[in-house]
C-alpha cells in the first residue's frame, strides 16, 4: 500500500499480543522487528495491474523456516524503496501468506504478519483515499472498517493478536485483499477500472518504447 494524501497523516495505533495473552502492548516488541532490512538484501519486482499474477490467491505457508525469514528482509526493504506502507508477497509474485508493513513515521517499526487471519472487523467504516505500489500513481476512495482485529504469526513464528485502528487497520485490510488476489481499484466501478487500466497499460507501454 502506498500512503494517501488523506491516510497518509491519519494516526495510526496498534496494540500486539502474544497469543492468548491480553496485556496490551505499547510499542512493537523485537522479535516483530527486522535489523537484516538495513542491510542492503536484493530488492524484489513489484508486479504492476493489471498483470494476472495480482489475481493469484495466496498460500498459507507451513513452516517459518529460513526461507521464508530470507524473504522478509528483502520485501521490507522493495516496500521502503518504493516509499509503500505496506506490501503483500502476491505483489512481488510469491504467493504466500505473507505481508510487511511499517507505517510509523520514522520507517523504522516493520511489522510481519504471516498466515494473517481477520477475527473481527468494526461495523463502522470509513472511506479514505488508497494508494498501491502495484497500480502506481492512481489514488480512490475505499470504505474500510475503523478497526480490526487479526490473528497472525511473526518472524519467529510465534502467534500474536494485533488490535489496529486508523491508517494501520486500513493497510491491514488493503494487504490482506492482495493475498485473496484482490487489488484495491476492485472495488470501484467497472468504468474507472478500465480507465485505470488503459492509463496504467499505455504508461507500461511507453516506458518500453
Amino acid at each position: 500500500m502506498r500512503s494517501s494524501p488523506v491516510y497518509g497523516n491519519d494516526i495510526a495505533t496498534c496494540r500486539l499480543r502474544a497469543a492468548p495473552k491480553v496485556a496490551k502492548i505499547t510499542t512493537l516488541p523485537a522479535i516483530l522487528r527486522c535489523p537484516a532490512a538495513m542491510n542492503n538484501p536484493e530488492l524484489l519486482t513489484i508486479l504492476r495491474y493489471p498483470d494476472p499474477r495480482l489475481h493469484k490467491v495466496a498460500q498459507p505457508i507451513a513452516h517459518v523456516d529460513d526461507r521464508v525469514r530470507a524473504i522478509i528482509p528483502r520485501m521490507l526493504a522493495t516496500m521502503y524503496d518504493a516509499n509503500g506502507i505496506g506490501l503483500a508477497a502476491t505483489q512481488v509474485d510469491i504467493h504466500e501468506r505473507l505481508i510487511v508493513i511499517d507505517v510509523s513515521e520514522e520507517r523504522d517499526q516493520p511489522l510481519v504478519l504471516i498466515n494473517p487471519e481477520l477475527e473481527w472487523a468494526s461495523e463502522e467504516t470509513r472511506k479514505g483515499e488508497e494508494g498501491c505500489l502495484s497500480v502506481p500513481g492512481i489514488y480512490d476512495g475505499v470504505d474500510r472498517a475503523v478497526a480490526v482485529r487479526v490473528r497472525a504469526l511473526d518472524g519467529d513464528g510465534k502467534s500474536r493478536v494485533i488490535e489496529a485502528e486508523g491508517l494501520l487497520a486500513v493497510c491491514i485490510q488493503h494487504e490482506m485483499d492482495h493475498l485473496m488476489g484482490k487489488v484495491f481499484v476492485e472495488y470501484l466501478s467497472p468504468l474507472k477500472r478500465n480507465r485505470i487500466k488503459t492509463k496504467l497499460q499505455k504508461a507500461e507501454r511507453a516506458a518500453h518504447a
